[in-house]
Order: structure tokens, then C-alpha cells, then sequence
């Protein structure tokens, strides 16, 4: 759906036509929607970027959102790293007069939601051999796609045409946050990447760097342990669009207030995930010698933003697959 997707879209850009962003709260979501805002603008389109909440909307497009975003001018809507599953809220959207475009990494079925375009690598149909990348790659061969049906239709000629690989640092970013496999198209966007990353050109990652501490040219390990982490906190247990705010603005002096809000906001995810697996640590010690299989642990009021670390943790200090469930 590559094509129907890129010729849809610069028809839009061309004709100024709002287009929404939906984007995921995670790093993934937050570098593929800042990355497809820097470029509609660059290009001299329009558009408009809504994250969910974690805790209040939950994981991927609903209707409300979506009819939000048509409310504010918005005819077409781009999903980024999610939407694959998303059948009910799509179709309303479709009713609406809305068309959506998913782009996405995440596993399919073989029914489709009822989107425009569903441009997915790991599609039951798809034999394009780069399920590997995560959602931002997948945004970025948008982004290269739609540019070239611009520049085919003329719209460079008056203007200049943006250069696709000053974005690199933030492609980098998210495939090295999402723990895809560095091989293939991917260790080529995250070396390049990491180039781009260390001549500091994006103000936000520029501010995170320097609020972090980062000294030194980033690698593969500063993405992962240090930028990324922080980024996440936002939509974790803080507000989900900070990173996506923070990777696609070029006001210096609002990169600087929202990372230092995304590094208090990263202390308190550390606090808040201490307590949650001490907690959960001293529920499955109380099995004592005879944990079973698997590892199940549950309480009142644990935060739903840091479960999935923790069991993350569980399984690791117990060698079991873990279960953490936040009782509310």
C-alpha cells in the first residue's frame, strides 16, 4: 500500500490539507511522529500530532481521538506504530469520511482494518523481507515515498526539496529503542543515524544530551540507556507527548523545559518501578523454593506504566516467563 499511501499524502501536501498524526506513547511512536511532522513542514504541509494516554485511552487509535483530529481540519490520518489491529476505531473513522493510514511494525492478522493504506512489513501478504524494522524505519520509507511522488508531481520546483537524512538521528533513536535486530536496512538507518546524532543539529535530542550529561559522540548504548529512557517517561507515568513535542520542535528554549520535565519525570519512573518490584519480589519469595512455571504477581494500586518493566525484571532474576498485573 506503499504507493496509494505516498500519492494520497502529497496530494494532501500540495493541496494544504490538515494531515493528523497518531502516534504511539513509547519512543518508537514518538520518533516516527516527530519525524513525519518535521517532514510535512519541510515540505510545506500541514499537520497535526496526537498522542494517547497510556492510563486513560490505552494502546493504539480510538474513535474519540480520531474524530478529534477531523474536528480540527484534519481529512486524513497517518497511524504510527500502531493501527494493525485497530478494526473498530478505524471503521468509524472510515464512516466518518475520514481516510487513515497505518504505519506500523507489529504482527498482522489476515483481516485488515479498513484504513486507506496499511503499510506494514510484517503483513501475512507483504514479501518485502524488512519485517525486522520498527515503526520509525517503516515512517521513514513513508516519508522517502511521499517525497519522491512530490518531487515527481513538480512541487520542488519553486521550492527547496527538504534533505531526508538530517532526520536520521531520530530514525536511530527509535529502531535502537524498540530492540530490533541492528541488521540489514536497520544497521544502515542506526550508523548513519548515530552520524547525524553527533553533529547535535536536533535541538530537543541536543537538550536531552546535555541534561543527561552526555559528554561524548553517542552510541548505540547512549540511544538505548540514556536518551531513551527519559523520552519514554513522558508516556509512561507523565504527559504521553512531551517526546514527541520534545524530538520535533526547533525552539531551543522549549527542547530545554521539556527535557529537564522528561529527566524529573525519568527519577520518578525509577522511584515508582523500585517500589513495584520489591513489591512483586516479595510476593513470589513468599512460594518459597517451589515457584512453578511461571511467575505471576499482582497488586493494589502498582502503576500500569512500569508493569511491564518489572516483569521485564522478574524474569530475568528468576529465568520464568513473568505475569504482573496492576490491580485498580
Amino acid at each position: 500500500d506503499m504507493n496509494t499511501a505516498a500519492g494520497r499524502l502529497a496530494g494532501a501536501v500540495m493541496q494544504d490539507e490538515m494531515i493528523g498524526i497518531f502516534g504511539d506513547y513509547d519512543v518508537d511512536g514518538a520518533t516516527s511522529s516527530a519525524l513525519l511532522r518535521r517532514f510535512f513542514a519541510a515540505a510545506g504541509g500541514r499537520s497535526e500530532t496526537y498522542i494517547p494516554d497510556r492510563l486513560t485511552e490505552g494502546y493504539g487509535p480510538n474513535t474519540p481521538a480520531l474524530l478529534k483530529l477531523k474536528d480540527r481540519g484534519a481529512g486524513i490520518v497517518v497511524t504510527v506504530d500502531c493501527g494493525t489491529s485497530s478494526h473498530e476505531p478505524i471503521g468509524a473513522a472510515h464512516d466518518a469520511g475520514l481516510d487513515t493510514i497505518v504505519v506500523d511494525h507489529h504482527v498482522a492478522e489476515a483481516k485488515l482494518p479498513p484504513a486507506l493504506a496499511v503499510i506494514n512489513p510484517n503483513r501475512m501478504d507483504d514479501d518485502s523481507g524488512q519485517g525486522q524494522l520498527a515503526a520509525v524505519g517503516v515512517a521513514f520509507l513513508l516519508v522517502v515515498a511521499v517525497n519522491r511522488a512530490l518531487r515527481g508531481a513538480g512541487w520542488y520546483d519553486t521550492r527547496p526539496e527538504p534533505d531526508l537524512t538530517q532526520w536520521l538521528d531520530i530514525v536511530a533513536l527509535g529502531t535502537v529503542c524498540d530492540v530490533v535486530p541492528l541488521s540489514g536496512l536497520n544497521r544502515a538507518l542506526v550508523k548513519q543515524g548515530l552520524k547525524v546524532m553527533g553533529r547535535r543539529m536536533n535541538p530537543g535530542l541536543r537538550a536531552l544530551g546535555d541534561v543527561a550529561g552526555l559528554k561524548e559522540a553517542p552510541d548505540t548504548y547512549h540511544a538505548g540507556f540514556v536518551l531513551g529512557p527519559r523520552i519514554n517517561a513522558g508516556g509512561r507515568i507523565g504527559a504521553p507527548d512531551l517526546g514527541s513535542r520534545l524530538l520535533g520542535t526547533d525552539d531551543a528554549d522549549e527542547a530545554m523545559e521539556i527535557a529537564h520535565r522528561l529527566d524529573e519525570l525519568n527519577q520518578e519512573r525509577k522511584g515508582i518501578e523500585k517500589s513495584v518490584l520489591d513489591a512483586a519480589i516479595a510476593e513470589v519469595e513468599k512460594a518459597g523454593d517451589d515457584l512453578g512455571p511461571l511467575i505471576v504477581a499482582a497488586g493494589e494500586g502498582w502503576h500500569p506504566g512500569v508493569i511491564g518493566i518489572v516483569a521485564g525484571r522478574l524474569k530475568d532474576r528468576y529465568n520464568r516467563p513473568a505475569c504482573v498485573v496492576a490491580l485498580d
